[in-house]
C-alpha cells in the first residue's frame, strides 16, 4: 500500500475545455473517493462564474465563498468547510455581481495559503479558456483533463492541454467520461495516443450518476451507491491519483447461492470467511 505522505500538497484542477462533460459530477465524487481512503482533501469550486459544486454537494447555502476571498473581504479560513467524508470545500458564491467584481488571478495565492494543509487541493474548473479557466489552470502545478469519447471533445481537450503546459501546470492524463462502448466512439488507446498522455480512468455512462442530482437535494453517487459501475471506475481514479487500493463494498448474494458462495469461500481459505472481511480490494 504506497503512502499518501508521498503527495502532500499535490494541486489539481479539473478541466475539459468542452462543457457537459462531467466534469463537476467527477470532481464531487473523486474528492469523496479520496477523502474515504482517509486522504486529506480540499475541493474548491474554481468556477466563479457558473458554481455548481457546492449544489452537487449539498452545501449551497454556505454564507462565505471563494469571491469574499478574492475580493479580499474574508480569509481562506473563513470559506473552508466541511463536506462529506472528511473533506473540506471552497465554495464558489452564486452572486452575478460578486462574480464581475472577483480579481481570478488571486486565486493562485488563495491556493498556495492551504496547500500545505492537504494531501490533494482539486480545482473544479470553468469549462472553455476564458480568464477565469486560465488563473485555475495556473493556480495549481498538474491538470487532469475531461473529455467524452468523440471528436469536439477530444478536439477541445487537446487545445486545453497545450493551453496548461503553456501556463507551467502538467496535463498528468485522461478521464474519459460518460461512455458507452459503443462502435464510432474514440477508444482509450486512440484517445491517449492523440493527445500523448495515459488515460487515467474511464468512467461509463450510468443513469445511477445522473439520478444522483435529479432529486430536490442532490446526494453524490459515492455515498448514495458506491456500488454503482461508475462509482467503482472512479475509485480505481482516485487510488491510481494516490497510490492506494480501491476498496469496494461487495454486493450480498442471498439465499442458496449465498449459502454455496460461503461453503466454498470458507473450504478454500482455511476456515477464514470472505464475508468477514466485507471489503474486495483490487491492487492496480
Amino acid at each position: 500500500m504506497g503512502s499518501v505522505n508521498e503527495y502532500m500538497g499535490r494541486s489539481i484542477t479539473i478541466v475539459s475545455g468542452k462543457g457537459g462533460v462531467g466534469k463537476t459530477t467527477l470532481a464531487a465524487n473523486l474528492g469523496i473517493a479520496l477523502a474515504q481512503r482517509g486522504v486529506s482533501v480540499c475541493l474548491v469550486d474554481a468556477d466563479i462564474a457558473m458554481a455548481n459544486l457546492s449544489l452537487m454537494l449539498g452545501m449551497q447555502s454556505s454564507p462565505i465563498t471563494l469571491h469574499d476571498v478574492l475580493l479580499g473581504e474574508a480569509g481562506v479560513q473563513d470559506a473552508l468547510y466541511d463536506g462529506p467524508a472528511g473533506l473540506k470545500l471552497i465554495p464558489s458564491g452564486l452572486s452575478l455581481e460578486n462574480y464581475r467584481r472577483v480579481d481570478a488571478d488571486r486565486l493562485a495565492t488563495v491556493i498556495k495559503a492551504v496547500q500545505h494543509k492537504f494531501d490533494f487541493i482539486i480545482l473544479d474548473g470553468p469549462a472553455g479558456i476564458e480568464k477565469s479557466v486560465l488563473a485555475s489552470i495556473a493556480a495549481t502545478e498538474e491538470c487532469l483533463l475531461v473529455a467524452t469519447p468523440d471528436s469536439p471533445s477530444i478536439a477541445d481537450v487537446l487545445k486545453t492541454k497545450i493551453v496548461a503546459q503553456r501556463l507551467g501546470s502538467k496535463p498528468v492524463g485522461i478521464v474519459l467520461n460518460m461512455v458507452h462502448f459503443e462502435k464510432g466512439e474514440i477508444s482509450k488507446d486512440e484517445v491517449s495516443r492523440m493527445l500523448e498522455l495515459p488515460v487515467y480512468g474511464t468512467i461509463p455512462y450510468d443513469d445511477e450518476m445522473r439520478h444522483s442530482f435529479l432529486k430536490d437535494r442532490a446526494v453524490p453517487l459515492m455515498l448514495r451507491n458506491p456500488q454503482a459501475k461508475s462509482s467503482v471506475e472512479i475509485q480505481r481514479l482516485a487510488a491510481r491519483l494516490a497510490g492506494l487500493p480501491v476498496q469496494v463494498s461487495e454486493k450480498k448474494s442471498s439465499g442458496f447461492l449465498a449459502g454455496i458462495m460461503g461453503f466454498f469461500s470458507r473450504l478454500f481459505s482455511g476456515g477464514k470467511k470472505a464475508s468477514e472481511k466485507g471489503m474486495e480490494e483490487v491492487h492496480l
